[in-house]
C-alpha cells in the first residue's frame, strides 16, 4: 500500500506541475502584453521573476513547475477525505502566499514598484488556486485518489 500512496502522490505532483507552468507561461504572456512597463523592470534583469525575459523567465517557469509539484503532493495529503473548503482554500491561501511574499520581499529590495509587488503576489495566488482546481477535478473524475494513511 505504500507504494501505491507514492504513485499517487507523483501523480499529483506531475498535475499540479503541469497546471503551474502553463499557467506560469500563459500569465507572463498576459503581463508582459498588458503591463509592457513591469516586464522591463530594473533593465530586464530581475532574477527569478516569472516577467522578466529570458533566461531569468524559464528559470521562474521552472521554479512554478516545482513549487505546483510541492504544492499538489502536499494538498493531497493536507485534504485527505475532508470535504471542507476552508482547508481546501487554506492550503492554496499558505502556498500562494509563501511563495508571493517571498517574490514581494525580494522585488522590494529591487524595486520597490507597488504594482510589480501586487502582481507578484496575485500571480502566485492565481498559480496555486489553479493547481487546486486541476487537483480537485483530477480528484473528483478518478484521475487521483486521495491520501487514505499508511495501511501495511
Amino acid at each position: 500500500m505504500l507504494w501505491q500512496e507514492r504513485i499517487e502522490s507523483i501523480k499529483a505532483g506531475l498535475l499540479g506541475a503541469i497546471s503551474c507552468v502553463v499557467t506560469a507561461i500563459l500569465l507572463s504572456l498576459l503581463e508582459a502584453t498588458l503591463l509592457p512597463e513591469l516586464h522591463n523592470f530594473n533593465g530586464g534583469e530581475a532574477p527569478g521573476s516569472l516577467i522578466s525575459p529570458l533566461p531569468w523567465q524559464s528559470l521562474g517557469w521552472a521554479i512554478a513547475c516545482l513549487t505546483g509539484f510541492l504544492f499538489a503532493v502536499t494538498y493531497r495529503y493536507v485534504i485527505r477525505e475532508d470535504p471542507s473548503s476552508h482547508l481546501r482554500s487554506g492550503a492554496v491561501l499558505a502556498f500562494g502566499l509563501v511563495r508571493g511574499l517571498a517574490q514581494v520581499d525580494a522585488a522590494w529590495l529591487l524595486q520597490g514598484d507597488w504594482l510589480l509587488l501586487i502582481v507578484l503576489l496575485g500571480e502566485s495566488l492565481v498559480l496555486m488556486a489553479i493547481a487546486r482546481v486541476v487537483l480537485d477535478l483530477g480528484l473528483d473524475q478518478g484521475w487521483l485518489r486521495p491520501f487514505k494513511g499508511f495501511q501495511e
